[in-house]
């Protein structure tokens, strides 16, 4: 930091005392033309500068323009499959450039299952990102980021708390219904928490989807994989990157309210149509609207209580990294801190808002031992800390909306807190009952030893990796139980409130000390690797891995867990157009019972490089890749749901309630029954997976890939639902019973394109879309094929009635009963006009339980796609990323869900009462259905009308950046120096307006999404 400020002191006085001779140095402007060995010219050529960040590229002539600092300055040339070449600038400010064809580029590698393959040689479907594209926003969460980025990722964001704020995601969907659907991670090959390492350590991501990308993982690859390596270091002079951001941050959207004397009016209108006596009188109705006593009249907007308007956020890291041809190094640090909206009570001397602190720190070196031997040696990990209310936040934020605005005021003006008997003050809660803290920490590492075997067979090479994480966690509580009083009635003639009796006794005005528990794990992890790759007559490309691992799991339970197994690869290419690959794994889980542990998964892989035929030669200029591949295989999922370990095995339960004897039943006896059946030929499910995949490459500048997919998985764990009671279970025994198809599309575009000298414009977008079925679970045949039937339905789809209309006068006779003909309601046992009407499914005549079944659509989505588009104009950048998800469908509901329903005791209103059926307006067209004093059960049952379209495109991110000339960041001895602000998550477009549609939430009442407004600093030295 001294560093740091004294050369920002010297660069400041420099400008301020530069001469004139200093103002008036220009840089040398240059020009040329990239052409092929054919003349051709070449569009969208990368020229840059070495060692600086000036860069463009040739437009549609194959020319460029560039300015360079002087003539010592060198010229990179880089083209997809061509050669790169360098030439120092010297006295020429004209250049005819012509690159020759090389195959390297296209041996370009990529992270593929254990290890990297050469993108040539790859006919799997696996997505790849640029790391920088995930460390964007203002989250803690590299699984918050991948949404929309990714082709092949489903992903939603269930609460925006920090600290508890991970998204949900799953590689092309779910596909089963029982078992795990998250797909394996891997960091530098070890299995691990996707969350636990920070954006900035991450230097290669892909997405493994198909079975030809993850037969060799086996029983843990049914649900894709990803695969993350982390920064290594490269043979270069001492390189120093470091960024730092600043946030501000503020929800999304909360829900909206009625005011307490607007919810009064309501209530009263209610009362008065259904014949009751008015709740509230005009003058309490204008104390309360003026504020004349809020202590006796409050009016309490209780969201706006809990909650601050902003937060905010900081995230900072440093990477060091560099080496020589022994020893190369990479070094990153990071820091990440969030504090929530919760509110806080500042006269307290603690606080108990909610923040997040954590540490990141990671080094990675690797040491040439020998020329033929690589020693690698990772470590890393993160501290973390949290602090929040000791109250769960979902609770508060369920009790703001139980809690009406006039029953009290969050607390006296004379310092007493008031709470309605069996109520609840959820300021209190959040403000008044202490904090909980916890602390995480986890070490992550890894030891390997490669030993290139060239002196035995030219293109062998060994390795070996051992791997050693642990993660623990503690937690302690310093709770205080505040005193509540029943709201106050009035005032004595000196004006002091009388409250109401005290409704606890076991309140405190200390913080007690609990400790709210000790928890770790540790997993042990060992690969040997050999792996062999080769050229034979420039034609003939060999690739070839075959792999031994084995892992352990501990977390205290019964014992670790522990998988083992082995995997190969076999991939051969023709003449750099034909591919062909074979993949398995061979491998198991201590879960199941010998003879049952193991289980052999192959696939099979094809692809065809069109473009590398010779008579696309006249073509080249257009398509620079025109690729079809194929692959057909099978995994599996050892990880089966169910709380059961070792489901093979008979249990015994200790029945501590006996059994009672006797023709009364009056005689008691201690004994033991039978507990679950064991299931003898346990087993892992197993996944069919297809794919068939096209890429497209126009003009160097248009990139373009497409899968499609489908799936078939079997064994899936579960407990059998047809069997008679007559066979004399105590419970339902288990058994691999169900399947579940799976298919869709996913698709990625990339587009680039040079505008002019100073104007660079690139685009990209993905598309995904997953749907399951559930083809068996073992339903009656007299189920089958009906609206209750499972079966033929996705994975979690809605249940509930069908909403045919809302009742109408002319439904009704004159003394208010239904007329003949339409099926009489029995989940109410009163319906007026403006109730919600429902399809008597089973045509019985009456709605009730049996009309209830399989409405459609699921709470996941189905579609998940993003768009966005970057820009560079001279040292100005510009970029933004649309984010959206589609065919995603939530039954919203709540016991006063609909406003006015809590009788005037519980419940606040939603702002948007207006917009619901009334005599005045018997418009079938209104989001609510008739209001009503009090809670109306055939209103709030689950059902189409409640259902609710949660789609939406959301702005994720927008950025402007500036980088300082070269000139000036010289002058502080830095590479480049670039400010940019950022806006994250500021809007989004939904069909739903009542709450973020993100939300893992039916009443609206969760910790929101939270929109940022960043400002932050890039330096590299």
């Amino acid at each position: 930091i001294k560093y740091l400020s004294l050369h920002l002191l010297v660069w400041a006085a420099t400008m301020m005392f530069v001469t004139p001779f200093a103002m008036a140095q220009q840089l040398i402007k240059i020009n040329g033309m990239v052409v092929d060995a054919e003349k051709a010219p070449l569009v969208g050529v990368n020229v840059a500068v070495k060692g600086t960040p000036t860069v463009t590229i040739t437009d549609e002539e194959g020319r460029f323009y560039l300015d360079v600092p002087d003539k010592a300055s060198i010229l990179v040339f880089s083209y997809i499959g061509f050669k790169s070449q360098e030439i120092t600038v010297g006295d020429r400010i004209n250049f005819h450039v012509i690159l020759q064809e090389s195959i390297e580029t296209l041996n370009e590698v990529v992270a593929t299952g254990y290890g990297a393959q050469k993108r040539l040689s790859i006919v799997s479907s696996i997505t790849t990102i640029e790391p920088q594209k995930l460390q964007v926003g203002t989250t803690r969460s590299v699984a918050n980021n991948m949404a929309g980025q990714l082709a092949g990722v489903i992903a939603v964001r269930p609460s925006g708390e920090p600290g508890y704020d991970d998204s949900q995601f799953w590689i092309r969907g779910i596909s089963s219904f029982a078992g795990q659907t998250s797909p394996l991670v891997l960091v530098d090959g070890i299995e691990r928490n996707l969350n636990d390492i920070d954006s900035a350590e991450i230097e290669s991501f892909s997405i493994l989807k198909d079975a030809s990308a993850t037969a060799m993982y086996g029983v843990r690859g049914a649900n894709g994989v990803i695969i993350i390596n982390t920064k290594r270091g490269t043979v270069a002079p001492p390189s120093v990157t470091f960024r730092i951001e600043q946030s501000i941050q503020a929800p999304t959207k909360l829900p909206e309210f009625l005011g307490a004397a607007e919810q009064m009016t309501l209530l009263n209108r209610l009362a008065v149509e259904e014949g009751r006596p008015l709740l509230y009188t005009e003058d309490v109705i204008h104390k309360t609207a003026t504020g004349y006593d809020p202590d006796l009249y409050p009016d309490v907007n209780w969201l706006d209580a809990v909650t601050n308007d902003y937060a905010y956020n900081t995230r900072a890291n440093l990477t060091v990294s560099g080496g020589t041809q022994v020893l190369r190094y990479a070094m990153v640090a990071s820091y990440f801190n969030e504090y929530g909206i919760m509110a806080t009570d500042k006269k307290l001397p603690y606080n108990t808002g909610t923040q997040v602190d954590r540490y990141n720190l990671r080094a990675n070196v690797d040491l040439d031992v020998t020329k033929t031997t690589l020693f690698r040696f990772n470590i890393g990990g993160y501290l973390q800390h949290l602090r929040k209310q000791t109250a769960r936040t979902d609770d508060v934020f369920n009790h703001v909306f139980l809690v009406t605005p006039f029953v009290n005021p969050t607390v006296y003006s004379d310092g007493t807190i008031p709470k309605a008997n069996e109520g609840y003050n959820p300021w209190a809660e959040t403000t008044q009952t202490g904090y909980s803290r916890n602390t995480s920490s986890k070490l992550e590492s890894l030891f390997s030893v490669e030993q290139n075997l060239k002196m035995i067979l030219p293109g062998l090479r060994a390795k070996a990796t051992f791997s050693f994480d642990t993660w623990n966690w503690s937690g302690i509580d310093r709770k205080k139980i505040p005193t509540y009083y029943a709201p106050s009635t009035g005032r004595d003639i000196d004006g002091n409130l009388i409250h109401g009796i005290p409704l606890n006794d076991d309140g405190t005005e200390f913080l007690q000390y609990g400790n709210s528990g000790q928890y770790g794990n540790n997993s042990v992890y060992f690969e040997a690797t050999l792996t062999y790759g080769q050229t034979f007559a420039e034609k003939h490309a060999v690739d070839a891995l075959l792999l031994y691992n084995q892992r352990s799991y501990d977390d205290g339970g019964i014992q670790p867990y522990r998988n083992q197994g082995i995997a190969g690869r076999l991939s051969y290419t023709y003449n750099r157009r034909y591919i062909g690959e074979f993949n398995f794994g061979y491998n198991g889980s201590e879960n199941f019972a010998k003879g049952q542990r193991f289980g052999f998964f192959p696939s099979v892989a094809l692809g065809w490089y069109l473009s590398e035929e010779s008579f696309m030669d006249p073509y080249r200029s257009i398509f620079n890749k025109i690729k079809f591949r194929g692959s057909i295989g099978k995994v599996g999922n050892d990880k089966i749901g169910s709380d059961r370990r070792f489901a093979y095995l008979t249990t015994i339960n200790s029945n501590t309630n006996g059994y009672n004897w006797g023709q009364t039943g009056n005689f008691w006896r201690q004994g033991v029954r039978e507990g679950e059946m064991g299931v003898s030929n346990l087993t892992w499910e197993t996944v069919t997976k297809m794919n068939a995949g096209f890429e497209l490459g126009l003009w160097n500048a248009i990139d373009l890939q497409v899968d499609v997919f489908k799936e078939y998985r079997s064994n899936i764990f579960m407990q059998r639902e047809t069997i008679p009671a007559q066979a004399g279970f105590i419970s339902l025994p288990w058994a691999n019973y169900g399947k579940v198809e799976n298919h869709g599309i996913d698709l990625s575009l990339f587009v680039n394109k040079q505008i002019n000298h100073d104007f660079f414009v690139s685009f990209r977008g993905t598309f995904t879309y997953a749907r399951n079925e559930i083809t068996e679970c073992d339903e009656p045949e007299t189920v089958i094929g009906t609206y209750r039937s499972r079966t033929g339905t996705s994975v979690n789809t809605l249940q509930g009635l069908i909403a045919e209309r809302l009742y109408t006068k002319e439904d009704f006779d004159a003394l208010g009963n239904l007329i003949d003909g339409i099926p009489i309601p029995q989940v109410s046992s009163k319906v007026r006009p403006g109730d919600i009407k429902y399809i008597d499914r089973n045509e019985d005549g009456y709605v009730d339980a049996l009309d209830a079944g399989y409405i459609g659509g699921t709470e996941t989505p189905r579609i998940v796609y993003g768009f966005g588009a970057n820009m560079n104009w001279k040292d100005f950048d510009f970029g933004f990323f649309f984010q959206g998800t589609g065919d995603t469908y939530r039954i919203i509901s709540g016991d006063y869900l609909i406003p006015g329903s809590g009788q005037g005791l519980t419940g606040s209103s939603y702002a948007t009462y207006a917009d619901a059926w009334t005599e005045e307006n018997p418009s079938q067209d209104v989001f609510w259905p008739r209001l009503s004093f009090s809670r109306s059960y055939n209103n709030t049952v689950a059902s189409t009308w409640w259902k609710k379209d949660m789609s939406f495109l959301r702005l994720k991110t927008v950025e402007l950046g500036y980088t300082l000339p070269e000139k000036i960041s010289k002058k502080i001895h830095a590479q480049a120096i670039r400010f940019y602000i950022s806006g994250n998550d500021l809007f989004y477009f939904s069909k739903f307006k009542l709450w973020d549609p993100e939300l893992d939430t039916n009443s609206g009442l969760k910790y929101p999404p939270m929109r940022s407004i960043m400002l932050g600093i890039d330096l590299h030295f």
